[in-house]
């Protein structure tokens, strides 16, 4: 078990970021796709044999949101959240070789099952992936396992996308097993066109959280252990709400955290407060914003940007399933552009594309 003293942690908490400048690290000048988004929708038509209901159902017909993406054979891959009409969760894949128009395959690639973790798993099914890069090869997806009670933050290694290896919560011990957990972001380093998940000081590391965020560590990507601080053994708390800012009621990861010479760059999902928020937003608006870690201490921020760089403002992150929602998840290097993948109001999903 890692742990870290008290006065480490204060140096976390109240680490805050300029206002004056706009930051030289951060993502910038992102544009929403507004002739084409969204770019994937539900569908009745997609159908799926339950293994656990013995029944045919379809599978993508209520919601498709929150997806995760990755560069495969010069293709865009991705992995998407889709519900059905029970609101139970599985995940979808569609491949794109423009990073704009998809092809939706069939069936969901990740699932519940009669398996071990199916305590875990049913009856709200399997949430919001995120999926990056092994340093051997294969892929590691965290995904929020979801009982209909407590969420659990879980992962699932494979090698072709195919046959998967369900690993069960993030964290495993009897203190955090019933435990609220969810949204797990992967430190990684761009290698090529992959994220590749990258060691630093001989671990890996991992944000998770959807009120406060948090870290876990691990060796071989496989035992995982979070944070912690000597004194009172809980876990330490790297990223807050701010009052008054459009982050004032909940942080949450977004896609990977990327490694880069000035330090990690985290984008997050946010939530606008009842009170003491950012009048300027409607209450519990879900914007995007973006901090910075430390690239040799993942656990002390050193920056974060005052601003969120998208919001809801288009007809259909505005009113839907869930309102006034743009929850990112899906970023990916692709022929000279970041391009990012959000989920739009719960219920869609959409584009929106940046120059380096």
């Amino acid at each position: 078990m890692l742990f870290f003293s008290i006065s480490t942690i204060t140096a976390c908490t109240f680490s805050t970021s300029t206002e004056n400048v706009q930051s030289v690290w951060a993502f910038k000048d992102f544009v929403k796709l507004d002739a084409v988004n969204p770019i994937l929708l539900p569908d009745t038509s997609y159908t799926f044999d339950c293994p656990i209901q013995n029944a045919s159902v379809q599978w993508q017909s209520k919601n498709v949101l929150n997806p995760t993406a990755f560069i495969k054979e010069g293709k865009i891959f991705l992995v998407y959240r889709a519900q059905d009409s029970a609101m139970t969760s599985r995940l979808g894949l569609a491949i794109s070789e423009d990073g704009i128009h998809f092809k939706k395959q069939p069936t969901p690639i990740f699932y519940p099952a009669k398996d071990s973790f199916f305590k875990y798993e049913w009856k709200g099914g399997v949430e919001d992936p995120r999926i990056v890069c092994m340093p051997d090869s294969g892929y590691l997806l965290t995904y929020t396992a979801y009982d209909g009670k407590t969420a659990r933050l879980c992962f699932a290694t494979t090698f072709d996308l195919i046959h998967w290896e369900k690993r069960g919560p993030v964290l495993k011990s009897p203190k955090y097993i019933n435990s609220w957990s969810k949204s797990g972001a992967m430190v990684v380093e761009k290698i090529g066109d992959k994220m590749v998940a990258k060691k630093i000081d001989g671990k890996y590391w991992m944000y998770f959280g959807d009120t406060d965020l948090f870290l876990a560590y691990s060796f071989d990507l496989i035992h995982w252990e979070p944070l912690e601080n000597s004194e009172n053994k809980k876990m330490v708390s790297v990223l807050q709400p701010r009052a008054g800012y459009f982050d004032s009621r909940l942080v949450e990861p977004g896609p990977y955290a990327l490694y880069t010479e000035k330090g990690i760059v985290l984008i997050y999902n946010s939530s606008n407060a009842a009170n003491n928020n950012d009048p300027a937003q409607p209450i519990f608006t879900y914007a995007a914003g973006q901090a910075l870690f430390d690239k040799e201490r993942p656990y002390k921020l050193i920056d974060r940007v005052p601003h969120f760089f998208i919001h809801p403002d288009k007809p259909y992150e505005l009113k839907e399933e869930v309102n006034n929602v743009c929850f990112v998840e899906g970023l990916v290097y692709f022929k000279q552009k970041w391009m990012l993948y959000y989920g739009t109001a719960d219920t869609k999903i959409a584009l929106a594309i940046a120059k380096p």
